[in-house]
């Protein structure tokens, strides 16, 4: 095994003194610093894994520290100790780029989580999101932002519009980051019922209640050593935003009927299409949950405002669609450039599936689209979920109409439709044609 590098920045003997045994015990070899300069100095002369500082230093701060790191010594994770309770100065570290913080007094579990993480860091290279198609300058720029993030163990919020992909950038964030190796889990919180959600999240005793049967384990625990990924916060009831801060401040959580907390290993993503500080400033949503989720934010731009990228993205749902139909004409082109998409990606990728149902020729065109002027406006946009049943009642209707002209033979009305055979048995199955 490899032997890794730490430097230790404390004013205070005995924690010096803790923090090498514990770090050496994981194998890791510890430098230690009383103070900023001598810390910057250690930092200037050797590379480091990763790097521990206190807050409070004789000749300056913690954070000073973490903001000159990120321009000298940007390759280093570096986690900072701040007092128990100091939530503001632990926020402030991550927005300035630190990796992680750690309370006093020292939890060495938590601490030896930390410093694993940091490790993966230090010796993971940077592949960067290639799962995020687009070269606007918008996508291009979340592409940057979400490799720079995924490395920080910082909350992070994703907002953007319905249907623009931000459980695709949350999947991107963990699997780009040090717990790649752990679960991801995905959470939609405006599915739980206000009456489950405490035991969903965070599970529950056998006998806790009525129908309590066996133990069960919570969503929180099924993310441990991973990423639980909180879609729509928004909807979450405030009692439940109460205890979700909890979890956040404290890395517990208890089971409903348990008489302990459980410590629990999770960074936690969230994502939602509303405005929260507007939801702040309503009081439906706490303002101390919203800072706390809310370190860093990302937003996921609109369909609209990506430009080419909508063609690209066109042509790639195309080719997984396994049609041969796969091309779009020139009026296709010009229509799907001058749309303007309220439901975004997830839309044309309706659109197309549609298109590629009825389309009767070689390639889509923009009847086949039915977006034209005239054609979209007659149809209520509604909700992304709204348009998906829209889309799939066409689907049917094609689909029923090319069994009963070929007689219900299969392979025949594949033909008429422009599918495969396999692709016309999933439709039937999907959308329950009998």
């Amino acid at each position: 095994m490899s032997k890794h590098f730490a430097l230790v920045i404390d004013d205070e003997p005995d924690i010096r003194e803790l923090l090498a045994l514990t770090l050496g015990r994981m194998n890791i070899e510890t430098v230690v610093a009383p103070d900023v300069g001598i810390g910057k100095e250690c930092l200037r002369k050797q590379r480091f894994d990763l790097c521990l500082t206190d807050m409070r230093l004789p000749d300056g701060d913690g954070l000073e520290l973490v903001d000159w790191m990120q321009r000298n010594a940007a390759g280093v994770p570096v986690a900072v100790i701040t007092a128990h309770g100091n939530v503001e100065t632990a926020v402030q570290a991550l927005k300035l780029g630190a990796f992680d913080f750690i309370t006093k007094p020292l939890d060495l579990q938590n601490l030896r989580n930390i410093v694993a993480n940091a490790l993966k860091v230090s010796g993971q290279k940077a592949d960067g999101p290639s799962r995020l198609l687009g070269d606007s300058p918008a996508m291009q720029e979340l592409r940057e932002l979400i490799d720079r993030v995924a490395r920080s163990q910082a909350p992070i919020h994703i907002s953007g519009e319905s249907g623009t992909g931000k459980e695709l950038v949350a999947r991107l964030i963990h699997d780009s980051g040090p717990r790649s190796d752990g679960p991801f889990a995905p959470v939609n919180c405006g599915a739980i019922p206000a009456e489950l959600m405490e035991s969903e999240f965070f599970g529950h005793r056998k006998g806790a209640f009525t129908g309590a049967v066996h133990d069960k384990v919570g969503l929180v625990q099924s993310a441990n050593t991973g990423t639980l990924f909180l879609d729509e916060i928004a909807d979450l009831p405030l009692s439940m935003q109460v205890k979700l801060l909890r979890v956040i401040q404290e890395q517990t959580v208890r089971p409903v009927g348990a008489s302990r907390e459980e410590s629990v290993d999770v960074r936690i993503l969230s994502a939602t299409h509303r405005d929260l500080s507007q939801m702040v400033k309503n009081g439906e949503f706490r303002e101390d949950l919203f800072y706390r989720i809310n370190v860093i934010e990302l937003n996921v731009p609109a369909l609209r405002d990506r430009g080419q990228d909508i063609l690209m993205l066109a042509s790639h749902i195309l080719k997984r669609l396994g049609s041969s139909i796969n091309s779009l004409d020139d009026s296709a082109k010009k229509g799907l450039g001058n749309y303007s998409f309220p439901g975004n990606v997830r839309e044309l990728e309706n659109i197309l599936e549609r298109a590629v149902t009825l389309c009767a020729g070689s390639q889509i065109s923009a009847a086949d689209l039915a977006i034209r002027t005239g054609v979209t406006n007659t149809l209520p946009v509604g909700s992304g979920a709204d348009l998906g049943d829209q889309i799939e009642d066409v689907q049917r209707q094609a689909i029923v109409e090319a069994l009963e002209k070929t007689r219900f033979n299969k392979t025949a009305a594949a033909k008429l439709l422009g599918l495969t055979f396999r692709q016309l048995r999933y439709r039937i199955k999907k959308l329950g044609i009998e």
